[in-house]
């Protein structure tokens, strides 16, 4: 089962097989408190190809998303992480996702 939120949770906890796909800014910590998940790093541009990276992250571990976008975060065994955004400077998450073309029109399609 895959989840999709337009704003990463402060919390998340998830049982093997389930995934969340979320958006998060630039300079977010993504924290393994416990379990281990599999992370699909937001799509980037390699020699005009679109590509996106995974990484396994275990109990722990820390990861930071050195660009913002959609990413996709997989329970490999049950799961917590912790969600640390970036506040310095930093508008409002909903004035920024605002702000974000792709955001608006998602709100569009969705009726949000």
């Amino acid at each position: 089962m895959i989840t999709t939120l337009s704003q990463a949770p402060d919390s998340i906890v998830l049982e093997p097989g389930q995934s969340l796909r979320t958006c998060v800014d630039a300079g977010t910590w993504l924290q393994v408190a416990e379990g281990r998940v599999r992370l699909v790093s937001p799509p980037g541009w390699f020699g005009g190809t679109v590509f996106m990276s995974e990484t396994a992250l275990d109990e722990g571990d820390v990861h930071r998303m050195a660009h913002g976008g959609w990413i996709e975060v997989s329970a490999l065994k049950p799961s917590h992480l912790r969600v640390h955004v970036p506040t310095k400077g930093a508008p409002a998450a909903s004035a920024y996702s605002e702000a974000r073309p792709v955001m608006r029109f998602v709100r569009l399609l969705t009726g949000w």
